[in-house]
């Protein structure tokens, strides 16, 4: 069975849904919709992909600059068995409404509340949870990270309380016009709407979260203290289970690796399919600490691509494309050129 999929949106996370979408053995892509003319609408073109006219854009605009378009975003919808809608936040509740009357299966972005979608997901933690939903919402970048972190802690060793401090990138790489930022912002909702927005996956964790922006442009870092309830013997235990799950990275301490640049460094040197993105949890051995049932960790998450592999499962779920998790999450990952567990 190949599923027909149509992308609804083509920014930082809409184009690299188009493209892993490419990679699926399992999947079309029916084309991609965008509201103005830019470099990436003409990279869709140069792809092959099929470019169609989202929201309030204006035709004219994209015949100016010589970009032909293939028709309306309701039209490319209507040839979809499912969208994902990666346009801006809150835009996506607007285009909920095209999905119902085309009834198509529509995928949403982390950007919206969860409750635009019957389940909030993350590939992980609830494949199940989404498999045959109409309506399904992949979970923020920071989000995911520490669901997909849940997901090894909480069956493992359970969970008594988890504090997390999420040091947010100020912006994505190509967002000048959000900079330059000369400073330190806190996030003044305490605690931030992240602790929450996990809990839509886990009903049950007891995690609490604080946020700040800082001047970067390259990843977020999460400082994380876990109380776990059943106390691991090392901290070694504690990395092998990391070590062994898929979408997760560890450095050891001889790398080299101090901080989100070498992360990024070390994703172009590996290379890969699409851009050279970091679509796993990156952890650090040396970075990592457990002091009786307390653990301590870091973790890097690279914002403009980490939910991208989500995006995939996400569609295998709602779809009924795999039996399980555990063989989408490895066919995925495989198309992505993301390394199996070790």
């Amino acid at each position: 069975m190949t599923v027909k999929v149509a992308v609804h949106g083509y920014g930082t996370i809409g184009k690299r849904v188009a493209d892993a979408v490419t990679r699926q053995s399992d999947m079309k892509l029916v084309g991609v919709a965008k509201t103005r003319p830019s470099h990436e609408a003409r990279s869709a073109l140069a792809k092959g992909y099929k470019l169609f006219l989202a929201g309030a854009g204006q035709r004219d605009a994209f015949d100016r600059a010589g970009i032909p378009l293939a028709g309306t975003a309701a039209e490319m919808i209507r040839e979809a068995d499912v969208v994902i809608d990666c346009a801006p936040d809150k835009v996506g509740r607007e285009n909920a409404r095209l999905y119902q009357e085309a009834k198509v299966a529509a995928i949403f972005q982390g950007g919206e509340k969860a409750d635009i979608a019957e389940v909030s997901f993350s590939a992980l933690a609830n494949f199940e949870a989404a498999r045959g939903k109409r309506t399904v919402r992949v979970v923020s970048c920071n989000t995911t990270g520490i669901a997909r972190a849940a997901a090894v802690l909480e069956p493992a060793f359970g969970v008594a309380h988890w504090e997390a401090t999420i040091v947010r990138r100020g912006a994505d790489p190509a967002e000048s016009h959000k900079g330059p930022i000369n400073g330190i912002l806190p996030t003044f909702k305490l605690p931030s709407h992240h602790g929450p927005d996990v809990k839509s996956i886990f009903p049950s964790l007891p995690i609490t979260t604080i946020a700040m922006v800082v001047p970067t442009t390259l990843m977020h870092v999460h400082v994380n203290h876990v109380k776990l309830t059943r106390a691991p013997a090392s901290a070694s235990e504690v990395l092998e289970r990391f070590r062994k799950t898929p979408r997760f990275h560890l450095f050891r301490e001889w790398e080299g690796v101090e901080g989100t640049p070498q992360v990024m460094e070390f994703a172009r040197d590996r290379g890969g399919p699409g851009r050279s993105d970091m679509m796993e949890n990156a952890l650090w051995e040396n970075g990592l600490r457990l002091d009786g049932p307390d653990l301590y960790f870091f973790q890097a998450i690279h914002q403009e691509s980490i939910v991208v592999p989500e995006n995939i499962d996400a569609i295998r779920a709602t779809m009924n494309l795999a039996p399980d998790a555990a063989t989408s999450i490895a066919q995925t990952d495989r198309s992505l050129g993301i390394p199996a567990p070790e």
